[in-house]
């Protein structure tokens, strides 16, 4: 058994197909590596997020934008997607409301959208979006 590198586009429908924690990899302000659960969802050619700004990530990214995201299947046939670039932040309400009832529905089910827009769409509360990400993607394949 051995990875091969998944089709073009493959990783947006990996991500969309299932809820995965995502692993971001953010650099703190010491130059040391932080790695913190998040929820994810594909938007486009984007994949977003949401953070607080006064999170160790949230300071990271607000600070520094490099981030690195890894999703991977924990059990066969194995698959992994890293996406990796400079992330964008939006504070507009509307969106941090909306974003995070879409994340809260797709994590914890559609029944809680409600709850989960109303208690992570606060102020602090921020949108992270990734466009058009450098990505590596592979899939276990047989010998």
């Amino acid at each position: 058994m051995g990875y091969t590198d998944a089709p073009e586009g493959w990783w947006r429908e990996f991500v969309a197909a299932r809820p995965r924690t995502g692993k971001l990899a953010v650099v703190r302000a010491d130059g040391s590596p932080h790695v913190t659960p998040v929820w994810v969802d594909v938007d486009g050619s984007s994949i977003v997020f949401t953070t607080h700004v006064e999170s160790v990530k949230g300071k990271a990214i607000l600070r520094d934008g490099r981030i690195s995201l890894c999703l991977d299947d924990e059990e066969p046939p194995y698959a992994f997607v890293t996406l990796s670039g400079k992330a964008e932040v939006d504070d507009d309400p509307e969106q941090v409301t909306y974003w995070a009832g879409r994340l809260g529905a797709r994590y914890m089910g559609a029944d809680r959208a409600n709850e989960y827009a109303a208690r992570n769409g606060v102020p602090g509360e921020v949108v992270v979006r990734l466009r058009n990400p450098k990505v590596v993607a592979k899939v276990d394949v047989a010998d």
